[in-house]
């Protein structure tokens, strides 16, 4: 049998795995926040004493703490059931959009009017950050709101897959609360995923899997350091020992994560599994325990073995931490690191080395990538058009832009768009094969559709919107009052920028002369 056929069956097995994950119900109990990155500049000093001055540039709020659990599920296209609690005000009335934006089923998530939403604001300066401010409440939770939370729950019990335990300490998961929790999902052999909080692990006592750090292992020990595998085996056996736990997924970082479980009706221990990361450059670990429970859970819920569970959350984890804040992991990129491991990411690419097609990203993709470009402290443009025959006009202004930006964003006119501008015999070409051929340019780091929905007017204003781009480019024949955009970009804080039009070149005159 050749060297590779076991891995290409494992990594087979694995994409089953990741397809089956597909709308199965995972419920998730636990403290949920609002994360807000807010993004600057700082060129000069306050006056009025010695801090810096952020120029605001833009604002994003996403889910956090157990809501980014919520989000990462979604991304894995599984079906999440969130059962927590927020303050009755505006970031709770927040988090319920976001939630329920990802197709979360939000019936148990209640309010409370005597506590704040959780918070957490992040200043950034590039990809500097500044100062983060908390706004919370630690608290546990009244009687009350418990109850609520533990009859929603066990309503949701009966048609979920796995049950994730989302500690992040802010009064959700009270010691009871936890306690009947477990004890109603094992009742229905049910797997119980904690992400936990603090020292004492006991309180998780009857847990299938527990997910902490190195950090958060060390802590729960006896505070020592872990420096190698052994260490991190020998913590992992005293706390689950200890505590009750039947099983434990270690993340080490770097070192990729270690795997460790009881022997079945046996206090003795498995031999461990160790599961080295990807090497991969690391921007940001904001959320990355959060993927890494999500994935383990919906690899469970779909079948899954503990190992073979583990494995793909190692690969979803390296994927996260070379993104920006809380980014969830989605199911389309796991797939794609079963199939090229070593392929490097888009914006990995050296100038120099510029041979590969730009990748074509969804909104929800491209957005990511322009957000980790941004917090790289490159500088990215945006243009548009159909380029349906590409010709030296188009050519010229796609490397002036280039020239004039770090990385750029091509917005391409979906054919239903081309039709309806051009008439029913254009595009000439497909909206697939335009973007090959623009993606293959050494200008282009990304090319994005839009058009499809009528609803988009034919512009690309929602993407605009939605990418923020540093820098949006337009060809000389128009001004700026007529560039769709440029009132949104020159307010966000952006430039708009018009390039030189090389006359004589266009689709039509070529359409013409070949008819000629």
């Amino acid at each position: 049998m050749p060297a590779n056929t076991d891995v290409s069956a494992e990594s087979y097995a694995l994409g089953q795995i990741i397809e089956s994950m597909a709308g199965k119900a995972i419920l998730v109990v636990g403290d949920i926040m609002l994360d807000r990155f807010v993004s600057g500049t700082v060129e000069r000093i306050s006056p009025e004493s010695p801090v810096p001055v952020l120029s605001i540039r833009r604002e994003n709020r996403m889910l956090g703490g157990a809501g980014n659990v919520v989000s990462n599920l979604s991304g894995l296209k599984s079906r999440p059931i969130l059962v927590s609690l927020t303050g009755s005000d505006e970031d709770g009335a927040s988090v319920r959009a976001l939630a329920e934006g990802m197709g979360a089923d939000c019936t148990g998530l209640f309010t409370d009017s005597s506590r704040p939403t959780t918070v957490k604001t992040r200043f950034l300066a590039g990809h500097q950050q500044l100062l983060r401010a908390d706004f919370e409440q630690t608290s546990p939770i009244s009687v009350p709101c418990a109850e609520q939370i533990l009859a929603a729950a066990k309503a949701a019990l009966p048609q979920v897959g796995a049950l994730v335990l989302s500690d992040y300490g802010k009064g959700v998961l009270t010691d009871d609360l936890l306690a009947d929790l477990i004890a109603a999902a094992r009742t229905r052999n049910i797997p119980v995923l904690v992400d936990p909080k603090g020292r004492n692990y006991a309180r998780y006592r009857g847990a299938s899997v527990v997910t902490p750090n190195r950090k958060e292992l060390a802590e729960a020990s006896d505070g020592g350091p872990l420096p190698d595998d052994d260490s991190v085996v020998a913590a992992a056996h005293r706390v689950c020992a200890a505590s009750g736990i039947d099983a434990m997924v270690a993340t080490r970082a770097a070192e990729g994560m270690t795997i460790i479980r009881k022997k079945p009706g046996s206090p003795d221990f498995e031999r461990p599994l160790h599961l080295r990361a990807q090497a991969r450059e690391v921007y940001d670990v904001s959320g990355a325990g959060d993927t890494v429970i999500a994935t383990l859970a919906a690899a469970l819920a779909a079948g899954a073995s503990l190992s073979q569970a583990a494995s793909l959350a190692n690969r979803a984890g390296g994927i996260v931490v070379g993104k920006v804040g809380t980014a969830p992991i989605r199911a389309a990129e796991l797939t794609q690191a079963l199939r090229t491991p070593d392929t490097p990411r888009a914006d990995d690419r050296a100038d120099s080395e510029r041979v590969q097609i730009a990748p074509v990203l969804d909104m929800e993709a491209a957005v990511e990538q322009v957000r980790l470009w941004q917090a790289r402290g490159l500088k990215v443009g945006f243009t548009n058009g159909c380029f349906d025959i590409l010709h030296p006009g188009h050519v010229g202004l796609l490397a002036q832009a280039r020239g004039k930006c770090d990385r750029l964003v091509v917005g391409l006119n979906h054919d239903e768009s081309v039709r309806r501008l051009k008439g029913p015999s254009r595009p000439v070409n497909t909206h697939a094969d335009r973007a090959t051929v623009i993606g293959a340019l050494g200008a282009v780091d990304l090319v994005v559709f839009f058009g499809a929905n009528p609803a988009e007017n034919d512009t690309p204003l929602s993407i605009i919107q939605a990418l923020r781009p540093d820098i949006l480019f337009k060809g000389g024949d128009y001004t700026i009052e007529t560039v769709v955009g440029a009132e949104f970009v020159q307010r966000s804080g952006g430039q708009v920028c018009l390039l030189s039009f090389a006359p004589g070149h266009s689709t039509t005159g070529i359409i013409g002369r070949m008819n000629g």
